[in-house]
C-alpha cells in the first residue's frame, strides 16, 4: 500500500515541494540548504531575516484520525475503498501501560500514525501538507522535515521595527 500511495503522490504533483523527509532525493541537507539559501539571499539584499523553529513534540502521536481521513479526500483524491481501507488501518492501533507484570486495560488510539511502520510516515506528510500553504498566506516561508517545521521570512530593514513588536517575548 505504501508503495502505491507513493506512487500516486509523486505521480499526481501532490506531495508538497517544501517537506524534506521520508521522501526520495529529499533529505537534511536539502532542508538546510533550501532554507539557508532563501536567508542568505536576503540577507544579501540587505533585508532583516528571522527564522523560527518549531519542534512538534510526539508530533506523530497526535495526528487525528478523522482530519487525516477528510484531507485524504478533500487534498489528496483519495475516496471509495481506498479511505475505509485506511479507516480500517487507523482503527486497529490499540494501546497500553504496562509496569512490571500489571498492565492496564487495552483502548483503542484515536490518533497518531504508527511512527516505525512504512505507510506512517507518508500518512504524516499527508498530515501536515496544508501548513505549506497556510504559512505561505501569511507571506512567510515555511520548509518542513518530518515533525520539524521551519518558518521564516525577510523584511526591508526600515519596516524592522514594528515587525519585532509584533514577535512574542520568549
Amino acid at each position: 500500500m505504501a508503495q502505491q500511495l507513493q506512487h500516486y503522490l509523486c505521480t499526481a504533483g501532490l506531495l508538497p515541494t517544501l517537506q524534506s523527509s521520508f521522501r526520495p532525493l529529499h533529505s537534511t541537507e536539502t532542508a538546510l540548504l533550501c532554507v539557508l539559501s532563501d536567508i542568505l539571499a536576503a540577507v544579501d539584499n540587505g533585508d532583516l531575516a528571522a527564522p523560527v523553529l518549531l519542534d512538534e513534540s510526539a508530533a506523530f502521536d497526535t495526528a487525528d484520525h478523522d482530519i487525516l481521513l477528510q484531507r485524504l479526500q478533500t487534498s489528496f483524491g483519495i475516496g471509495g475503498a481506498a479511505v475505509k481501507w485506511f479507516q480500517s488501518y487507523q482503527t486497529s492501533h490499540t494501546q497500553y501501560a504496562r509496569r512490571g507484570t500489571a498492565r492496564s486495560t487495552i483502548v483503542q488510539l484515536i490518533c497518531g500514525v504508527p511512527q516505525r511502520s512504512v505507510l506512517g510516515p507518508i500518512l504524516f506528510i499527508m498530515y501536515t501538507a496544508d501548513l505549506v500553504s497556510l504559512i505561505q498566506q501569511h507571506c512567510l516561508s515555511p520548509h518542513l522535515y518530518a515533525d520539524d517545521t521551519q518558518i521564516y521570512g525577510a523584511v526591508v530593514h526600515l519596516m524592522s521595527a514594528p515587525c519585532c513588536s509584533r514577535l512574542p517575548d520568549v
